[in-house]
């Protein structure tokens, strides 16, 4: 992300690990306004606190608000999964994790900005009956399976073993093949092209802001198509010619704009009743 001299950027107020059940999530949190909407960053499928880079620093310089970015179990430092991704995997996080996180912080109105699988795992906690988010940003999410994810995918198993992909990666995460495995295993289980969010859309309830870019490699905008067509909270949308699958760090000023408009409208009480 181009941005001002990193001295100018806040830093972290709190680093550390959420004791979750018997494990711990690595997060990092950011200062700012009490008074105003904490935002939570939801990482993609191979990603992580370290992943975000400067862009939590960055929404809490321009927003003004306090910013918490965790990694999910199983990448970064956060402890190992104890067991195989199940095609249910973003249902689990939305419905179990996040939750205890929530509690954990003591947030009662938090925005969840989301990343691709962490957009769609706030799409399914913002369905659930106790969801307490004010609203949600969803960042190249997925509600259904396309065919484009699925090939791209694959590559990034052929990438994976033949290039110096794991090595990249490797900077970002404790154990960078239990991270990637869980990911990839996941997504290309045979049972996980029958997953679908679509019949849990009508009942999200906070307004949702989706960010899509139009040469998304792994998916299409019939993603934010299908949020738009089955949503019946307040929604909005940004797509982004040009723009593959990370919004922030591919267009980032036209990502940071919309999403401190969409945290000021929340702020502001548009949205209200």
């Amino acid at each position: 992300m181009s941005s001002s001299p990193s001295s100018e950027l806040p830093a972290p107020t709190e680093t550390g690990f959420a004791g979750i059940a018997d494990h711990a999530i690595e997060f990092e949190r950011y200062g700012g306004d009490a008074s105003l909407p904490t935002i939570v960053l939801l990482h993609e499928g191979l990603g992580s606190v370290a992943m975000w880079r400067d862009f939590p620093a960055h929404l809490a310089s321009v927003i003004g608000t306090g910013v918490i970015a965790y990694s999910r179990r199983g990448y970064g430092a956060s402890s190992p999964r104890a067991a195989a991704y199940e095609p249910d995997y973003m249902h689990r996080e939305a419905r179990e994790t996040l939750p205890a996180l929530l509690d954990y912080w003591g947030l009662d109105r938090p925005v969840l900005v989301g990343h691709s699988d962490g957009a769609s795992i706030a799409l399914i906690y913002g369905a659930e009956p106790q969801c307490r988010a004010a609203g949600i940003a969803a960042l190249a999410p997925h509600i259904f399976v396309e065919d484009i994810s699925i090939e791209s995918i694959s590559a990034a198993k052929e990438a994976f073993a033949t290039s110096d992909l794991a090595d990249r990666l490797g900077r970002y995460h404790a154990d960078v093949q239990h991270a990637f495995r869980g990911w990839n295993d996941g997504w290309l289980d045979p049972a996980f092209r029958d997953w679908n969010l679509e019949a849990l859309l009508p009942d999200i309830r906070c307004p949702v802001l989706a960010i899509q870019g139009e040469d998304d490699p792994y998916g299409t905008m019939a993603q934010i198509d299908g949020i738009e067509r089955g949503i019946t909270a307040p929604f909005a949308r940004l797509d982004l010619p040009g723009c593959g699958h990370s919004p922030h760090r591919e267009k980032p000023m036209e990502t940071l704009a919309a999403l401190a408009a969409f945290h000021r409208r929340i702020a502001e009480g548009a949205y209200a009743a």
